[in-house]
């Protein structure tokens, strides 16, 4: 049992402890370097650049330096340079129109170092050299251009901003990608308030002009329904008494219907009327002189007689 944890710790000494140690002395002592991914290494030795490892992985410093290797690291200098793409956003870049409005252009770009050794020794900030070349390009090419072409041809405006700036960019070791205009917006606050009042009220104008026809319309419609309406209703006024007049002519030629007709329309009329009805027995003179000599206030109250059925009902 013992000499198995001797042999774990021995193994653990030696694979945590002593080979880090001993990686860490080569890579010291300049013997080998390991570049990760989208990064580079630049070796500097006596004011000279004597090596720039770009790719990935091991590298052998002895085969690529010679006896410079085992010195480059205490007496040189080593840089190391994030290759990966960079973004930067420019914000409200000062031009004016051809109209002489101002207005700001906001301005997105990518860049990524493209020549390690000049972007070390050919510019002391290229970054910052970068993005004032944007916006010095930015406010040069894109001035007195037509506003309404500002505001609709971004495409146009990033590719020139583009085309003008990339060739200073890679002296410096920097590489220009793709440059957008993201935002073109006015900088005086009067005039936006204006552009405001005067979309505010063409909106009011629209709208008002859309309700208007709206209501123009559905007045067409009306006047175009009720006319078609008394239309109708006089072709049938106009054919309302010949309809009569044959149903009266088709009912005469039958006494007896049309006898109990006119009854039954005589009985509906008096029904109707506001007038007061007393019902009396027959061959009944004497009764009929007191009722009508009464006054009409001294009446005697009487329930309703009920309706008389008529022939319909």
């Amino acid at each position: 049992m013992i000499p198995l944890f001797v042999a774990a710790a021995v193994t653990f000494i030696g694979c945590f402890i002593l080979m880090p140690l001993l990686l860490a002395a080569a890579r010291l002592l300049g013997l080998y370097a390991i570049v990760p991914e989208r990064h580079c290494f630049v070796y500097v030795l006596f004011g000279k650049v004597v090596a720039t490892l770009d790719e990935p992985g091991l590298h052998l410093l002895v085969a690529k330096l010679g006896w410079r290797a085992f010195v480059v690291n205490w007496m040189g200098t080593r840089h190391v340079l994030d290759m990966r793409l960079d973004q930067e956003y420019r914000r409200s870049q000062a031009v004016n129109s051809e109209e002489g409005a101002p207005i700001g252009i906001g301005i997105w770009y990518e860049m990524f170092i493209s020549d390690p050794v000049a972007y070390l020794f050919k510019n002391t900030d290229p970054r910052g050299s970068l993005g004032a070349n944007v916006s010095n390009s930015t406010v040069r090419c894109l001035s007195n251009m037509p506003l309404s072409t500002m505001l609709v041809n971004r495409h146009t405006m990033s590719n020139t901003v583009r085309a003008e700036v990339s060739p200073k960019s890679h002296e410096w070791g920097y590489k220009l990608g793709s440059v957008y205009i993201r935002k073109v917006h006015f900088r005086d606050l009067g005039m936006i308030r204006q552009i405001e009042s005067k979309v505010v009220n063409r909106l009011r104008q629209v709208t008002s002009a859309i309700k208007q026809d709206g209501a123009n319309q559905v007045s067409v419609i009306t006047s175009t329904a009720e006319r078609q309406a008394a239309i109708e209703f006089a072709k049938a006024a106009a054919i309302r008494p010949e309809i009569v007049g044959h149903a009266l002519q088709t009912i005469s030629r039958d006494p007896d219907v049309s006898r109990a007709l006119f009854e039954v329309l005589e009985t509906q009329r008096i029904l109707a009327g506001s007038g007061r009805v007393t019902l009396m027995p027959e061959n009944n003179g004497t009764l009929a002189a007191l009722v009508a000599a009464q006054p009409s206030g001294a009446a005697p109250s009487r329930p309703a007689p009920p309706p008389v059925p008529t022939e319909g009902g």
